[in-house]
């Protein structure tokens, strides 16, 4: 097949392509570099540097008729949705309202949507959340995200292209941008790794569900081999604190640092868990890498950096 992936010059998007690749697919990368890294996309994939709210969009899907598009460019800093709303409704939202109008013009028959399962639901009542938990997000990050869901809904309704929306935990591993506001993983492994001390946002007690990277990249495999049109959370189903997360990165790293808590940051999320019976049922998707293995290949990584 060949698969559209945007932003597959980034963390998540750029570990797709590379599976992809793997299978046989011939792959396509749209990406503006404004995160993402060159360096990180296979050199068996066509890359088109582009930003997915430009007009030119239209001739790359004219000229490739992609039967699939992954779809994982986005505007993901939440504090930066809360200062600049209308930035992130326009590079979220505009955005892939642009890839949709093109993929319907020029053939595409499904899209596989990167959603957020943290940002999505909010504060959670019941832990871990299942798909049917209320959604009431708390940033413009989240609103954007779950008004992507709607219109994915609206034209498979009406125009029949087919969809899966994957609400991602937390996800880490290797090429996660140590020095962006999202990734606590990569953020305190590099500074570990570095001798400098990190610092916890308030009492640490907060927790995530922290999903592998890998792991994610075989839930996006299981959708765009599968016709189906629907909703899919990507997690554990294990909740762990940031002071446990931590305390497994100070040992792996062998730092002698202590744990240093800082002031805490406004909106930020108490408790975040998702339930993923849903896609395991239906999809036989299940995780494999544990958190402390795959933090190791994480530190692993950055070491050898």
């Amino acid at each position: 097949m060949k698969v559209l992936v945007t932003g597959g010059a980034g963390f998540i998007g750029s570990h797709l392509v590379d599976r992809l690749i793997e299978e046989g697919h011939e792959v396509l990368v749209v990406d503006d570099l404004s995160t993402g890294k060159k360096k990180n996309i296979n050199k068996e994939a066509t890359f088109y540097k582009m930003d997915i709210l430009s007009s030119r969009l239209e001739r790359v899907f004219q000229k490739e008729r992609p039967e699939i598009i992954s779809h994982h460019a986005a505007q993901m800093d939440v504090r930066k949705s809360v200062s600049d709303p209308a930035f992130d409704a326009k590079s979220n939202i505009l955005g892939l309202l642009n890839l949709l109008e093109c993929a319907v013009k020029n053939g595409t028959r499904r899209v596989v949507f990167a959603s957020s399962g943290g940002a999505v639901y909010g504060e959670q009542i019941t832990f871990p959340a299942t798909e049917s938990h209320a959604t009431a997000p708390l940033s413009p990050y989240g609103v954007s995200k779950l008004s992507s869901e709607h219109y994915l809904y609206y034209y498979q309704k009406v125009c029949g292209l087919e969809y899966a929306a994957l609400r991602y935990a937390n996800v880490y591993g290797p090429r996660q941008d140590p020095f962006g506001e999202a990734g606590v993983v990569a953020i305190f492994t590099q500074k570990l790794l570095k001798g400098e001390q990190p610092t916890i946002n308030g009492n640490g007690m907060q927790t995530r569900d922290y999903v592998y990277v890998k792991d994610v990249i075989e839930a996006n495999m299981a959708v765009i081999n599968r016709k189906v049109s629907d909703t899919f959370n990507v997690g554990t189903g294990i909740e762990t604190s940031v002071n446990q997360l931590f305390q497994n990165l100070l040992e792996i790293t062998e730092s002698d640092l202590k744990e240093i808590h800082g002031s805490e940051k406004k909106g930020e999320q108490k408790r975040s868990c998702l339930d993923a019976k849903k896609i395991y049922s239906d999809l036989e998707w299940e995780p494999t890498v544990s958190l402390k293995e795959g933090l190791k290949t994480t530190v692993d990584y950055f070491r050898s950096k």
